[in-house]
């Protein structure tokens, strides 16, 4: 069996170093994080490559014990959206490549990368090197496209090649979920025998259940409030507006709830929602619920823990998730989930036991989910019990398990290829 020592992961538009909950971080930065530490403790040399977006940035910065994150100098440190990064992928694929071949022969022994852009610099350095490529979609546009948000924007043309050739470059393609593994083979015609299934964790000495009442006065919110939390970039995609919608529509249906109504939006703008970043406030005040919404910006790990454990639900609205760590975060922390019944949330949440899935983004039948949960005591109870439970289902260590159970598996691919 090929024996894994040094790895290069690659995630060109996002670093792992960046704030999730803004710009372009979000989940995938933390599974980026977190499978990259459990392969460092099993021995496993993780070199992570990314675009390096400010000049404060040392060359090589150590994460973690076995883990350096490469900052790649590929156009200018600001100012490139997503959509233009393409044009930078020549750049930081030669400097990848320049990086390995300061090395001794035979440095990396696989390359993992994530989301489309890092598979084509990926694509590349695997065949240069002569070792695997494993990589991870962590979104679809075909998927994407398939369920935009009202106003939201398609995704481009050059996506949608970018991944058919990414698809077909890899040797084994990572799926969240066996939805994800579905729409791979259906959408991308990937080869079945060259997807693997690996669910993403929720690190369990962070995302805890904690102490209600202190989590919620550490955050100036009453003993006895109703808190309906959101979570995550805010951008059409991800729905806070259909939360709004819903919230005023329950105070419409309950009036006597605004007294005790505290909605949380924890995140920044992200995506398409940079080209409005204050369109989510104005719709708060636009629908009257100014009193009863509090925007707060992207917090630590440690601190969104505190966010869910002061919450008597979290809602994942989204148009598409492809695992949805929110909900598995907030669940973790003993918080039952209200989510959207797409993509990966519905592996993630268990209807009626850890939380609810609306079929709709309707905001009247968001109303209806949300009101028992928020307004029964013994149910919301039922539910919490529920989301712990449900939660232990995902661990990262787990996921770097079967994530290097992945890379062996790539490179007896490989061999049976060449072979």
């Amino acid at each position: 069996m090929t024996e894994i020592r040094r790895m290069a992961m690659i995630s060109l538009h996002t670093s792992p170093l960046d704030q999730p909950g803004t710009g372009d971080a979000g989940g995938m930065n933390v599974y980026v994080v977190e499978v990259a530490r459990r392969l460092a403790q099993r021995g496993i040399e993780v070199d992570i490559f990314t675009r390096a977006t400010t000049s404060m940035l040392e060359p090589v910065v150590r994460m973690a014990d076995g883990v350096e994150v490469r900052n790649v100098h590929a156009g200018p440190f600001e100012g490139l959206t997503k959509d233009e990064l393409p044009g930078q992928l020549c750049v930081f694929a030669r400097e990848v490549l320049r990086a390995e071949a300061a090395q001794p022969l035979g440095h990396y022994d696989v390359v993992h990368s994530h989301y489309w852009l890092s598979g084509q610099v990926g694509a590349l350095a695997s065949d240069r090197w002569g070792v695997p490529l494993v990589h991870s979609m962590h979104t679809m546009a075909k998927v994407k496209n398939a369920a935009l948000a009202e106003g939201d924007t398609p995704e481009p043309t050059a996506r949608l090649i970018g991944e058919d050739q990414v698809v077909e470059a890899s040797d084994l393609l990572i799926a969240n979920t066996t939805l994800e593994a579905r729409q791979l083979v259906d959408l991308y015609d990937a080869d079945p025998d060259r997807v693997a299934v690996v669910h993403p964790g929720v690190d369990d000495t962070v995302f805890r259940p904690q102490d209600q009442a202190a989590a919620r006065a550490a955050r100036g919110i009453a003993p006895d409030a109703l808190v309906l939390l959101f979570a995550g970039r805010i951008q059409p995609l991800k729905a806070p507006d259909v939360l709004l919608h819903a919230t005023a529509e329950l105070l419409r249906l309950r009036p006597e709830l605004r007294r005790r109504l505290v909605v949380p939006v924890v995140g920044g703008p992200s995506g398409s929602g940079l080209e409005r970043p204050t369109a989510l406030a104005n719709l708060a005040d636009e629908l009257g619920i100014t009193d009863v919404v509090r925007f707060v910006p992207p917090v630590p790990q440690h601190e969104l823990a505190g966010w869910y454990a002061a919450a008597s639900v979290v809602a994942v609205p989204s148009y598409n998730e492809s695992f949805g760590l929110v909900a598995v975060e907030a669940q973790a922390s003993g918080a039952p989930v209200v989510a959207a019944a797409v993509g990966g949330l519905t592996t993630v949440v268990r209807h009626g036991r850890s939380g609810l899935l609306v079929d709709t983004h309707d905001p009247r039948d968001w109303a209806r989910a949300l009101e028992p949960v928020l307004l029964d005591d013994a149910y919301r109870d039922q539910l919490a019990e529920g989301a712990v439970k449900q939660a232990q289902a995902f661990s990262w260590d787990e996921t770097a398990a079967r994530t290097l159970a992945a890379y062996h598996r790539a490179a007896r691919v490989r061999e049976a290829m060449a072979g």
